[in-house]
């Protein structure tokens, strides 16, 4: 298995992550670099929200988009109606194309769900040319999501199996400051650098940020589905009570920071 991220369905990702996915891509492809003309390869596509927002930022040869679940692939396909963008299913771990095949090779929100993440970063160094650039991008959510914490924290109060979800979530591959960096040098690359992107996640309300994690979207919905009916009687108020803070019900914005690394394939 080579993502650990639970999907239920493209419409539900979307509500939990899709529309702040979209926000992020145009940061990440500043970062990343981009010309007219080159090839690029989107490692874990999702639903598109940094395929389709690439020919925006380039005049592109050709996108290559990739994802491990049928269900994102699928969903990417019916949307796209740009010729120039090719999406299949593939495994990060293992490549399906030739070396020093791609003149970029980018994975926005990825690699945090793949066990072996370093070795995805082989794989995207190994088909992108020398001279040619491997980036990727990854929420920080150990100091960097507070609204997906506050989930966490209230319910590790109120369920003792919340705490090793916790634990998990903050623990993910590329988590900690310097990671990627350094799974990134490790893996080959030169003149690796790293930054931190921000945006801002809007709620129109609590059943807006609720609903998706509510429906079993994400790890946050994976465990919320695996409590009973009291249990989760408990955490749904208690976490209503966090997003309101004494206040009304009502929008919230909540800052959600990511680490981003790139590096460049040597031998140009």
């Amino acid at each position: 298995m080579t993502s650990s991220f639970n999907v239920q369905s493209a419409d539900g990702y979307e509500q939990l992550m899709g529309r702040w996915s979209r926000q992020l891509a145009p940061l990440f492809i500043d970062f990343a670099g981009l010309a007219d003309g080159e090839r690029v390869l989107d490692v874990g596509c999702g639903t598109g929200s940094l395929t389709f927002a690439l020919p925006h930022a380039a005049d592109l040869s050709e996108i290559v988009a990739i994802d491990f679940s049928p269900v994102f692939v699928e969903a990417t396909i019916k949307a796209n109606s740009d010729p120039r963008i090719k999406v299949q299913q593939a495994d990060a771990c293992a490549l399906p194309f030739a070396d020093a095949s791609c003149d970029r090779a980018l994975a926005m929100l990825v690699l945090h769900f793949v066990p072996e993440a370093g070795k995805a970063i082989a794989e995207m160094r190994r088909v992108t040319r020398p001279g040619g650039v491997v980036a990727a991008v990854v929420w920080d959510h150990y100091g960097g999501m507070p609204g997906m914490r506050m989930v966490l924290d209230v319910a590790a109060m109120l369920d003792g199996n919340a705490e090793q979800v916790r634990s998990r979530y903050c623990s993910q591959p590329m988590m900690r400051p310097g990671e990627m960096m350094q799974s990134f040098a490790a893996n080959g690359l030169e003149k690796v650098e790293q930054t931190s992107l921000m945006i801002r996640m809007d709620y129109l309300s609590f059943d807006d940020f609720w609903q998706p994690i509510a429906a079993g979207e994400g790890p946050l919905g994976k465990y919320i589905g695996t409590l009973d009916a009291g249990q989760r009687a408990k955490i749904d108020a208690a976490v209503k009570a966090a997003y309101r803070a004494g206040q009304p019900d009502g929008p919230r914005s909540f800052a959600a920071v990511a680490w981003a690394c790139r590096g460049v394939v040597p031998g140009a």
